[in-house]
């Protein structure tokens, strides 16, 4: 059987940025932006030779859509002593999200009709400032770094998005936007802030892919 967390335990809030982070990078795009508001409920189940598998009962928040809150439910599991691959996540949204289709086009087509290719740096800035126009690209920025979150976390960590260090959209021969990041990720455990780079596909019909992504001290 599984063990009640008071949603408070570190581990169950671990898990929680992992659920969090896993559905921005399904469902998240230039026109979204989910927060996690509440973990409502987690459970822990120890699996013998398997790993540790959390059950969570999440409300987010659709910031864009006036604060509107969405209930997911999440299973997290952690691979026993691994230290490779991901965590498997699986995430049930309750009822549908808001549909960016308008945002999505409007936002697609101005980054088309650019003269040149688009490059930023530090979003927010020092002051924590993000231009409107900018607005867009740091939304996709939390999609590749949900990515990275899912990919990358431990039982013994908590990585958050940070800063956008430097990003530069890439000119493709087809119709997929890419832009090609450097994320600062604060690791909420250790405090360490590390930068990682994540190159990411975006089209409106197809939503975001992340094509690689290089963490500190990886190999190039």
């Amino acid at each position: 059987g599984a063990m009640e967390l008071p949603p408070s335990h570190f581990p169950a809030a671990r898990a929680a940025a992992v659920a969090v982070g896993y559905l921005r990078y399904l469902r998240g795009g230039p026109g979204r932006r989910l927060e996690l508001r509440e973990l409502r409920r987690a459970r822990r189940q120890d699996i013998d030779d398997v790993g540790h598998k959390y059950y969570l009962e999440l409300e987010l928040e659709d910031v864009l859509d006036n604060d509107r809150t969405v209930s997911c439910t999440a299973e997290v599991l952690y691979h026993l002593g691994s230290k490779t691959s991901a965590p498997d996540v699986q995430v049930t949204v309750q009822g549908e999200l808001r549909s960016t289709e308008e945002a999505d086009k409007e936002f697609y087509n101005r980054i088309r009709s650019l003269e040149k290719e688009l490059v930023a740096e530090n979003i927010p800035d020092s002051h924590g400032n993000i231009p409107p126009e900018l607005e867009p690209i740091h939304l996709l920025a939390w999609v590749a770094s949900g990515y990275v979150i899912w990919q990358n976390s431990t039982e013994n960590t908590k990585l958050h998005l940070a800063q956008v260090k430097h990003v530069k959209q890439v000119k493709r021969s087809d119709e997929d936007l890419q832009f090609d990041y450097v994320v600062l990720l604060h690791e909420m455990v250790s405090q360490e802030v590390l930068p990682w780079e994540v190159s990411v596909l975006w089209h409106p019909q197809r939503g975001a892919r992340v094509r690689r992504c290089h963490g500190p001290g990886a190999a190039r």
